[in-house]
């Protein structure tokens, strides 16, 4: 078995509504996150997935929310937008990458909110 890893970032603000401290207030994140992949079988070349593509592929996914205000994205209507949610969003949408297929699966996504604060999002 195999496994990679690409890290991203982006910044965006946002507030937890209901939440009783100072995260209720508006304030901003340089959010990192990282893709994680598995898979048993190599291509041709020997790789499993192209660290260029994934990284490509998980750029497109955050593109979404860079430089916004989280909280206005329908993505957010219903959820808070904290690191757990935000970890299984970019995980449900990356998993459906092209990139994927037979053995070699999305396995997790981690959420960096700040260097000593993460969530990982299995599915």
């Amino acid at each position: 078995m195999y496994e990679i890893k690409v890290c991203s970032a982006f910044e965006a603000a946002h507030f937890i509504g209901g939440y009783e401290g100072k995260c209720a207030r508006l304030h901003g994140h340089n959010w990192t996150v990282e893709a994680i992949v598995r898979g048993d079988k190599l291509d041709s070349l020997g790789m499993l997935v192209d660290f260029k593509i994934l990284k490509a592929e998980l750029n497109k996914v955050l593109d979404d929310f860079d430089h916004r205000f989280l909280n206005d994205l329908e993505t957010f209507a219903t959820d808070n937008p904290t690191a757990e949610n935000l970890a299984r969003i970019i995980f449900e949408r990356l998993a459906t990458s092209r990139i994927f297929s037979g053995s070699t699966k999305l396995y997790a996504v981690k959420v960096h909110e700040s260097p000593n604060s993460c969530v990982t999002y299995y599915e």
